[in-house]
């Protein structure tokens, strides 16, 4: 499939091109930007709405809003309230909250603070059957009583349907609307947007298809039947076609459909019948990452951090080198295929086996952070970290003493013997401290309890392939089924610190429209295995000529078959474990150099063709479309800048 543009590197210096492009009018312009996850972590999608806002505010000023849901936790701690700068928005929100719909307003308190706009769905519960009965006259999608989620997005997009309105009255002539949908969630705001002819143009965004992740999930062999789907008889069997349904009428109302990676486009050309006008890839807020040459000590940093939690979780049996233990780490939702942690712990298991005939004195110990349900973290987990505090309080109450000898006999000209230092009481604590480290079952897989021990995928596939951290395994996993968070008493470590302790992160998933977790690993110089099914790979093997040298590696999941990806990764992960300290540190330079290609500032400004090699060809394509629809002149002038700019100037 052709792009556009494309940037081919065979050496990065750092440097990239500069887009010379026409003046946004953002003046006679208002944007908003409607996704379910506006102050409300679910998902990806947090991610990149909340690592563009900086880049975007930048540009559009006060002319930029952010819509979703309102929720009184996230609003209270995440969220600065305040009076909305344009009266019209005033005045909109006044006719909601005056007919019993509460909305709220506020800066958000991310980089580049933008302004929310949020529907509070609970107050408006009451209209939930009226906003069926609309939905089914327009479009015949009717959603059924228990599935609360679609309910809540078509009360959250009557909501927004209705400002809309009442906004597109208040303005006039000018300034001209943009909204900007994210996801099906959003889909009933776009759908009832344009069945009532509110004179604005609309861009629909999707992240991954529904269908897609459900068919993923249930270990279809999805790229090699695209075609050869039934779709509306596969939505129904998996009861989701309400919800489908809710997505492809979206995306064939908007103006102007995109998609974040180039194998989603595919996808979405099968599965909601309709290509991509563009691809418009994830970036991320460099800068927030970004560590200049101080990388390199933070990375040093972090890792001692992760190796004191090591230290308490195998006491007893911390019988390796832990100047030679490499951490690699998978996280993410927890779908276990899709994630691709399936082929991840088949692959450790034969990494183990190399290792041990190999006899190398390296081990690895490998991470799962992925949240599952559990009822409070495990006994054993946090004994452990007790067990170590005590005995670093012990050493350290030894030490003074022993200094303070060791001091006074240097003053006088002797050099003491160990008998003459330390007392009695001295040995009676320190070996207390030593029989306290005994113990005589294996560490613990995992550092919770879980609530489905025994059918959980993870478990269950460690058992069958037999790592429980015995003292013969080179590799040894520790599953911490929840985000990691600073104020943990197990592991009190944020994400992005820890991330920086690893020294690999391994992805190799089967469904993974863009992939921020190597990325995130890119820009803070931490290698990354990813594969040829993530958006975030397909772009790394278009733009780097040689992804491997810099850290990047790309995992065949396309043409091969499970055993030969499932070697090839193995592949990966031993040689990487062959690399020596220096060899580290140099693949870890040469992966940070990555950064500026995945920075906002550089993908906010470039799109990248899906259907014709002819930006103005979709211009055109999009305006003639809308126009025929809506002839009217408010629609005539929103369009015109949709025409007439360059996509990536509001698509960003």
């Amino acid at each position: 499939m052709p792009l556009s543009r494309s940037l081919s590197m065979t050496s990065l210096s750092g440097v990239l091109p500069a887009w010379e492009e026409d003046e946004l009018p953002v003046e006679d312009l208002l944007l908003f930007e409607v996704a379910w996850e506006v102050t409300n972590k679910v998902g990806g999608i947090y991610t990149v709405i909340q690592t563009k806002a900086k880049i975007t505010v930048d540009e559009w000023g006060e002319n930029y809003y952010m819509m979703g849901p309102y929720f009184e936790h996230n609003f209270k701690t995440q969220v600065e309230g305040c009076e909305p700068p344009n009266p019209a928005i005033r005045k909109a929100m006044d006719a909601l909250n005056n007919n019993g719909c509460q909305v709220h307003f506020g800066r958000w308190l991310i980089e580049g603070s933008p302004f929310v706009i949020l529907f509070d769905i609970g107050s408006a519960a009451w209209n939930l059957d009226r906003w069926k009965g609309d939905l089914w006259e327009t479009c015949k999608i009717g959603l059924p009583y228990h599935d609360r989620e679609a309910n809540d997005s078509l009360i959250l997009g009557s909501l927004i349907a209705w400002f809309f309105k009442e906004l597109t009255d208040q303005l006039g002539d000018k300034p001209n609307v943009i909204g900007h949908f994210h996801e099906w969630q959003a889909g009933p705001g776009i759908i009832l947007s344009r069945s009532r002819k509110i004179p604005m143009a609309t861009i629909f965004t999707t992240h991954a298809t529904l269908l897609g992740r459900y068919l993923c999930a249930g270990n279809a062999d999805f790229y090699n039947n695209l075609d050869k789907f039934n779709i509306d008889k596969e939505a129904g069997e998996r009861q989701i076609y309400h919800r489908y349904c809710l997505e492809r009428a979206a995306v064939h109302c908007a103006h102007v459909f995109t998609t974040v990676s180039q194998i989603t486009a595919v996808e979405a050309s099968h599965m909601l019948h309709r290509k991509p006008d563009v691809v418009t890839p994830n970036g991320l807020n460099v800068k927030k990452f970004s560590a200049m040459h101080e990388f390199q000590n933070l990375h040093s940093t972090s890792k001692a951090r992760i190796q004191e939690f090591v230290r308490g979780h195998f006491y007893g049996h911390l019988d390796f080198n832990l100047e030679k233990t490499l951490f690699f780490f998978i996280a993410g939702r927890y779908e276990f295929s899709n994630k691709g942690a399936d082929i991840f712990i088949e692959s450790l298991s034969r990494l183990n086996y190399l290792l041990r005939v190999h006899r190398k004195d390296i081990t690895v110990v490998v991470f799962f952070i992925m949240p599952a349900k559990t009822n409070n973290f495990n006994v054993e987990s946090l004994k452990g970290q007790a067990v170590r505090k005590q005995l670093w309080d012990t050493a350290h109450t030894v030490k003074e003493k022993f200094g303070k000898k060791l001091y006074d006999a240097l003053l006088k000209g002797l050099i003491p013997d160990m008998i003459s230092i330390l007392d009695q009481d001295d040995f009676t604590i320190m070996k207390r401290a030593i029989y306290a480290t005994q113990r005589h079952s294996l560490p613990p897989v995992t550092t919770h309890n879980m609530l489905d021990d025994s059918t959980d995928p993870i478990l269950s596939n460690i058992r069958r392939i037999g790592l429980f951290n015995s003292r013969n395994d080179r590799v040894k996993i520790i599953f911490h089924p929840e985000f990691l968070s600073s104020t943990s008493p197990l592991l009190p470590m944020d994400y992005e610190d820890f991330v920086r302790g690893c020294n690999l992160g391994v992805f190799p998933s089967y469904y993974e429209p863009w992939g921020y977790t190597p990325g995130e690993c890119t820009v803070m110089g931490i290698p990354s295995v990813t594969t040829n099914l993530s958006g975030f790979g397909c772009f790394m093997e278009e733009h780097v000529s040689d992804p491997a040298a810099y850290g990047v590696y790309i995992v065949d999941r396309r043409s091969r078959s499970p055993e030969e990806s499932c070697n090839q990764l193995t592949q990966f992960m031993f040689t990487f474990c062959q690399q020596s300290l220096r060899q580290r540190v140099i693949q870890r330079n040469r992966t940070e150099r990555l950064s500026d290609l995945l920075d906002w500032k550089y993908l906010g400004r470039v799109c990248f063709c899906c259907t014709t090699p002819s930006i103005d060809s979709i211009h055109e394509e999009t305006f003639r479309r809308a126009t025929e629809e809506d002839p009217s002149p408010r629609m005539d002038r929103s369009l015109h800048y949709i025409q007439h700019i360059p996509l990536h100037k509001h698509i960003t």
